[in-house]
């Protein structure tokens, strides 16, 4: 693996009392080592806890010191640096333990430390020249500055591949297990649970969100709909190439409205769907069903759909309309010239609906509308009249009709 583009590496040491104590040092390879390591494990506690972390440190440090000496006593140019095979495994191994590239890094910083502290003394001890000694440190001191700078981003390179790598295999693993759920096959309830960071808890709320625009905004998304159902994470895997679908176990209840000015504030092009709360698999696989359901209405409404659908909301107009052709042809038999779509009928179908639903009235119709109570009687007995047949006759029907033409519009109206 070659170093990365970095400032211009200095010239090879030239000065011989820097090579002989280069040749010095490599003869105590092994003690040098073992003095590092020491020096890194008391400094680094991720180091000294966990033992293949702890071997792994000091195979690093043997051939990162083995490196630098080599170059430093043959007059190897900086320009050759490579990062020692040792030192590339210890950086996977990191990324695997999920230790955080700072840590990671740290060792580089710390061994470094320990390295100048050593050698500068020996210097001082091999040269009594005083110009002579000002340039050799400062000669060493440039190569070992560059020779770390050079390792670290090698090493970083090879821990952040590796950190994806681990993270692309483990949403395969876990998109396979959700579908493996969803699709009711035979799972190991504990193991599923574990592999995909996920309780099946008692109130489980499946989510989907959607957008064209930029993927990331979708996680932000997702960030924030955990956080208004106050879970302290939830399951997330793709649904598409612009859209995700999540679970989280909330501890409130959904409150469309709130979650829309959240989800506002940090993505504005994102739409949620909701399903309702379950519990155990097999609410998990509800609730989902229940999203899916909400954002069918959602994206039959296209630009006029609210920012969040919950499915208890749509709930009824969903099951009214899975046959949309038969929900279309319902809607123009049970309404007539009713279902017009125009301003005046689309006014008089709303006056209708509110006066004709449950707790409803003329009254009701008229504060809800802000109009008056004679307003609502004359738009109700022109609806009469675009119907041809009285409201009494069929109210259910009409009711249902109202309802999924005020829902979907002109998804079901002529």
């Amino acid at each position: 693996m070659r170093p990365p583009t970095v400032a211009s590496p200095p010239a090879p040491i030239a000065e011989p009392a820097v090579r002989r104590l280069a040749s010095d040092w490599a003869r105590e390879l092994d003690t040098l080592a073992e003095e590092m390591h020491t020096y890194l494990l008391a400094r680094v506690p991720e180091a000294s806890s966990d033992p293949e972390i702890s071997r792994l440190t000091l195979a690093s440090c043997a051939s990162n010191i083995e490196a630098m000496l080599s170059m430093i006593r043959h007059g190897i140019p900086a320009s050759a640096i490579e990062a020692p095979i040792a030192a590339l495994e210890h950086a996977r191994r990191m990324a695997a333990r999920g230790h955080g590239i700072d840590v990671t890094l740290r060792f580089y910083r710390v061994g470094h430390a320990y390295f100048w502290e050593r050698w500068s003394v020996d210097l001082v001890h091999a040269i009594e020249d005083r110009d002579r000694l000002v340039t050799a440190l400062s000669a060493t001191a440039g190569f070992l500055f560059h020779y770390i700078d050079v390792i670290s981003g090698l090493v970083s390179t090879e821990y952040l591949a590796e950190r994806e790598r681990r993270q692309r295999r483990a949403a395969v693993v876990r998109a396979d297990l959700v579908r493996a759920v969803l699709a009711g096959e035979a799972i190991e309830r504990t193991a599923t649970e574990q592999a995909l960071g996920h309780q099946f808890g008692p109130r489980q709320v499946a989510f989907l969100c959607w957008s064209d625009d930029d993927p990331a905004t979708l996680e932000r998304a997702a960030g924030t709909v955990t956080s208004a159902l106050g879970a302290g994470r939830s399951l997330v895997v793709p649904d598409g190439a612009h859209a995700l679908a999540g679970w989280l176990n909330a501890t409130r209840d959904v409150d469309p409205d709130d979650l829309a000015r959240r989800v506002a504030e940090v993505a504005p092009d994102v739409r949620f769907a909701l399903g309702g709360p379950g519990a155990g698999i097999a609410g998990f696989r509800r609730s989902h069903d229940e999203a899916q359901r909400a954002r069918r209405i959602a994206q039959l409404l296209e630009a006029g759909a609210a920012p969040v659908t919950a499915y208890r909301d749509v709930a009824l107009v969903d099951l009214l309309s899975r046959d949309l052709e038969a929900a279309r042809a319902f809607v123009r038999a049970e309404l007539g010239d009713l279902a017009a779509d125009d301003a005046a009928t689309r006014r008089d179908r709303e006056t209708l609906l509110a006066v004709l639903s449950p707790h409803g009235g003329p009254g009701v119709a008229a504060h809800r509308l802000g109009v008056h109570r004679n307003t609502v009687l004359q738009r109700v007995r022109r609806a009469e009249a675009l119907r041809g047949v009285p409201t009494g006759t069929r109210s259910t029907e009409l009711l249902a009709a109202l309802l999924l033409a005020a829902t979907l519009d002109r998804t079901v109206l002529d």
